[in-house]
């Protein structure tokens, strides 16, 4: 096979993913700006904590991210639950990054007076959570 073959590079690529537990939802309908208000408040966080933290905030964001940490969580579980001489205790995870990248915009009309119109735009995000043990 050759150095630069396709699956070679893949296979190498592959080899030095992130390996900690993480979960990402795209195309949420909320934009990043308020998405990020609430992860900056559970980033660095231990899980429970931020479950708290989202439980109790009043904002839209805070259903969709607190759904997010906890697939983060299973996820964290399943890949524990596999190997555990590899990985320590479940329990011990704190929030390492948590972050909203800018995704599509829908783009909407609102009519105005006098034949006018205004432009709506809808924004999206990307969130991803990435979970690590203490």
């Amino acid at each position: 096979m050759a150095k630069g073959h396709r699956s070679q590079i893949k296979r190498e690529r592959n080899a030095q993913k992130d390996i900690r537990p993480s979960a990402k939802l795209s195309y949420a309908r909320i934009s990043v700006q308020k998405a990020c208000f609430v992860l900056d408040a559970i980033r660095g966080k231990d899980v429970n904590t931020a479950l708290a933290v989202l439980e109790y905030n009043p904002r839209y964001a805070s259903s969709v991210i607190k759904k997010l940490l906890e697939s983060a969580i299973a996820n964290a579980e399943y890949k524990y639950s596999q190997d555990p001489t590899k990985y320590p205790n479940p329990e011990n995870l704190y929030v390492a990054e948590c972050f909203a990248n800018k995704g599509p915009t829908m783009k909407r009309v609102k009519p105005r007076a006098q034949g006018r119109a205004y432009r709506i735009e809808k924004r999206m995000s990307h969130l991803t959570v990435v979970l690590d043990a203490k």
